[in-house]
């Protein structure tokens, strides 16, 4: 088992929007689907891996240290497995949810921790997790999917700019938080 412990001290997320709560975290949307893709959940639920390897770890540490040993991207399928030859518009391999392939690893983990209805604690963890920058990313995904939209922004705010998240950095995610109608403010 790594030590895959070490956590950056808790930086700009002392308190969400619907902190009111304490520990535990509300769920937006969908609480069986947790709002992925159809496609992309069904590829997970009937993943050997998800169904077979997952099922075995029953706690958030073994999560994330399946998330440290296996994750090498956060992308929906794995590289090569899908079949996009062909296929214009919304279907051509731009959005990544056209057409099934072998679902990654990183989407069947994230449905893993959603299944461990994780608390505020454990997702403040992920996202200041200083071992792999695939932890956090999958703590930063972990929050786009089953969070209020009104909290997105306290969410993110005090990450948009980290230098230590290149994965976080290729997406403008100043742009993108406006575009879903979230204002972030300039610090």
């Amino acid at each position: 088992m790594a030590n895959v412990g070490n956590q950056l001290p808790t930086q700009a997320v002392s308190k969400p929007a619907s902190g009111k709560h304490g520990n535990v975290l509300p769920l937006w949307g969908n609480e069986k689907t947790m709002n992925l893709n159809p496609m992309i959940l069904t590829n997970v639920l009937s993943s050997p891996y998800f169904k077979v390897q997952l099922y075995e770890l029953k706690t958030y540490h073994e999560v994330v240290d399946e998330i440290y040993f296996k994750v090498t991207h956060v992308e929906p399928w794995e590289k090569g497995s899908r079949k996009t030859a062909g296929q214009t518009g919304m279907c051509g391999g731009v959005r990544g949810v056209g057409t099934g392939g072998i679902v990654s690893t990183a989407f069947c983990l994230l449905y893993k921790l959603f299944t461990l209805k994780l608390t505020r604690k454990q997702l403040m963890g992920l996202i200041t997790h200083t071992d792999s920058p695939y932890i956090r990313a999958l703590g930063f995904m972990y929050i786009r999917y089953t969070q209020p939209p009104a909290d997105l922004v306290e969410w993110y705010d005090g990450f948009l700019d980290d230098e230590e998240m290149p994965i976080v950095q290729q997406v403008n995610w100043k742009l993108y938080l406006s575009t879903v109608g979230l204002r972030v403010s300039s610090t």
